[in-house]
């Protein structure tokens, strides 16, 4: 073999040996299955990755396919074995000294304590990775790092409605990327810049929202990224808040083809919310309905899941080192803090128990409407409905200030007119915008006098008062008996009894059942469950 094809066979046996120092086969293996395998077939990649576990030389190739695998998790959808291997991933880093593999285990923790709405255990994740960040030997990797955690901590102070702590933290993160050039993560800088326009639009500033939302635009080379959807409907909000309808139509039609095909309750949430403030205000009320309930939908399931995670997760892996007269302190401080909750939720549930006893009876009492309506009109002392006040109408022939022991027709025509009034309670003509006397006497083909007389004679009101109560009559039964009633806006519920106005509709409905409209629909639903 000549000299220069021992040279050349020298010379590639080296740079192998050189990349593999780069990057080892391990790591070529997590890379891959995460970034292909992960998106082809993600049990093939679960499987891939509990098999790097198992074939692991070191504890640090065990963090990395734990932390893998928990990756994946969060991918199939499955949080709770997601935060399950991220913890395990956790124990395991912080017993080798490896602050770059720290870090990143803390960012994903963080980040899905976030998703999981279980904010203050992500803070603590994101302030360890601030304090191990910065032992990063890697200086680009060490930037990247601690942007991300500066960003993290943005989303926790808007949370909680600190947006002047936010906007720093984010300030930060930006100043963090642009010290290093990260090829193929410009998402992460656009959901810096997302952020901020999420930050300055509920500050009410629409001219510096939007300007950042466009910098977010810019960046995003993936089309149907998360946070390009959330960019889209933040430009598709300030639009709503401008009643530019046609463009507000153009963005939300954008974050709404994101949001239906991706896992983010949080983005269909606020996607729909938005949609369902835009057929409003443009008068659509079926289409407002419609997204109203997807809406509650998406509300309900982000609910649901922190209520999961909150009673299941929020100390997963609690080591038992602490023991003795510690364990004992703590055990102490335990029981005097359960002692006092049981008193106050005591106290709390005796004044519960007698608003909900109050709510019952007003069930009970829409139950005996429903069996039999005439009987419920002729109680003479009903107190749940003798403060009621009434839908203003146009009805300036009511005669209800006439004595009612004063007969003005025959017994025949009276009775008659009674049958007449049963069976217009029995439908739903109540309803109409154009009710009045003079149109319902018409209806029963009689006049204003005969008519005023009747209702105030057998009736126990007015005119407009007997109107009301059959209105709210009608929209309780439904609340009580058709769940997808309780997802619909006040606004939705008004317009479907009749009323001209969202307050008139709450006014006369909390004098009826002495609840607003919003906490009489949280009553039936925690009385169902």
């Amino acid at each position: 073999m000549s000299k220069s094809l021992l040279k050349l066979v020298f010379l590639l046996i080296t740079a192998v040996s050189i990349s593999a120092q780069k990057i080892s086969r391990f790591d070529q293996i997590c890379e891959r299955t995460s970034a292909f395998d992960s998106h082809k077939d993600l049990s093939k990649a679960l499987k891939t990755a509990d098999s790097l576990y198992k074939s692991a030389q070191n504890p640090l190739d065990e963090v990395k396919s734990l932390l893998l695998t928990a990756q994946l998790y969060h991918k199939a959808g499955d949080l709770k074995k997601s935060l399950c291997f991220g913890e395990n991933a956790n124990s395991l880093v912080n017993q080798i000294d490896n602050p770059e593999w720290a870090a990143h285990v803390d960012i994903f923790l963080a980040r899905q304590y976030r998703q999981v709405s279980l904010y203050k255990r992500s803070k603590k994740y994101i302030l360890i990775g601030l304090d191990t960040a910065p032992r990063i030997a890697d200086i680009p990797k060490k930037h990247e790092l601690v942007g991300i955690l500066n960003q993290e901590m943005a989303y926790y102070e808007i949370e909680t409605g600190n947006y002047s702590q936010a906007v720093l933290y984010i300030e930060r993160s930006l100043q963090s990327f642009e010290k290093i050039n990260i090829k193929g993560e410009d998402k992460t800088r656009a959901a810096s810049y997302q952020l901020l326009g999420d930050i300055y639009f509920k500050l009410v500033d629409y001219t510096v929202s939007e300007n950042y939302y466009r910098k977010a635009e810019e960046l995003l080379k993936e089309k149907s990224s998360c946070t390009l959807g959330l960019v889209y409907n933040g430009l598709g909000g300030i639009r709503l808040k401008q009643k530019n309808w046609k463009d507000a139509d153009l963005y939300l039609n954008k974050a709404e083809s994101i949001a239906d095909t991706s896992r983010s309750l949080r983005l269909k949430k606020a996607v729909y919310s938005n949609i369902n403030d835009y057929y409003e205000g443009t008068g659509d009320n079926y289409k407002a309905s419609l997204y109203a309930g997807k809406y509650m939908k998406a509300y309900d399931g982000l609910s649901a899941r922190t209520r999961e995670f909150a009673g299941t997760v929020e100390n997963p892996f609690k080591s038992n080192e602490t023991s003795g007269p510690l364990n004992i302190a703590k055990n102490a401080v335990i029981i005097i803090l359960c002692a006092a909750l049981i008193g106050l939720i005591i106290s709390f549930r005796l004044k519960q128990k007698k608003q909900h006893s109050k709510f019952k009876n007003i069930i009970r009492t829409r139950v005996y409407v429903k069996d039999s309506p005439q009987k419920f009109f002729n109680k003479p002392d009903d107190h749940e409905f003798s403060n009621i006040s009434v839908e203003e109408m146009d009805d300036t022939n009511d005669e209800s200030t006439r004595k009612r022991n004063e007969p003005i027709m025959t017994s025949e025509t009276e009775t008659k007119l009674l049958e007449l009034l049963e069976e217009f309670e029995k439908g739903i003509l109540y309803n109409s915008k154009n009710m009045s006397l003079p149109f319902l006497a018409g209806e029963l083909n009689t006049n204003t006098k005969y008519l005023s007389y009747v209702i105030n004679q057998h009736k126990n009101a007015d005119f407009k008062t007997y109107i009301n109560r059959l209105r709210i009559t009608y929209i309780v039964d439904k609340l009580i008996n058709d769940e997808k009633y309780r997802q619909y806006k006040i606004s939705i519920l008004a317009d479907e009894c009749g009323f001209s106005s969202h307050s008139k509709f709450a006014s006369v409905f909390k004098a009826v059942t002495d609840f607003s409209p919003s906490a009489y629909i949280k009553h039936i639903s925690s009385d169902n469950q």
